[in-house]
């Protein structure tokens, strides 16, 4: 009988750890600095709420990825650095088939989240060494890796680079 009993405890601890993994990594610790971006809708990590409030450094642990292109609103071929698109949906638990990206300026655009998968989209979060502002396309500027592909230089793909973005929604 205890050895019935040992093995239904270990049988439900082995199948409860799974469980228990998801759902730590469905919470996100809360943000402790200035939000810098929430991302909302089909997201299995959040923590205020269905919605993930992240600020820089609840972002930066994330891997760096640099990135130089040209682009459609700048002069020259600049140096980006920041986190993979793909990374912060796969961190966040992100599922769907579309990002309505928003900036603080009110743009909007629908992003296929393929693009994300496609390519090595970055959010970047610094240009030429410099942290991005809101002055300059910041805190969080989505850019393309336009000089790698040519189909990436189609009109299309530029509105796509959202800068000052502060909102995704996962759909």
């Amino acid at each position: 009988m205890m050895l019935i009993r040992h093995c239904l405890v270990l049988a439900t601890l082995l199948l409860s750890g799974p469980v228990l993994a998801q759902a730590d990594a469905a919470t996100l610790p809360a943000p402790e600095g200035a939000v810098k971006l929430v991302v909302s809708g089909q997201i299995a990590a959040t923590n205020r709420g269905a919605e993930a409030h992240l600020d820089l450094d609840l972002l930066e642990p994330l891997p760096g990825h640099e990135l130089t292109t040209s682009t459609s609103v700048t002069d020259g071929v600049n140096h980006f650095e920041g986190f993979l698109m793909r990374d912060l949906l796969e961190r966040l638990g992100a599922s769907g088939e579309t990002a309505i990206a928003l900036a603080l300026n009110d743009y909007v655009v629908e992003i296929p989240l393929q693009d994300f998968y496609d390519y090595d989209v970055i959010l970047a979060t610094h240009m030429d060494g410099q942290r991005l502002t809101r002055r300059d396309k910041g805190p969080l500027w989505i850019v393309y890796p336009r000089d790698d592909h040519a189909e990436l230089q189609d009109i299309r793909y530029d509105y796509r680079w959202v800068w000052q973005l502060h909102r995704l929604e996962i759909e």
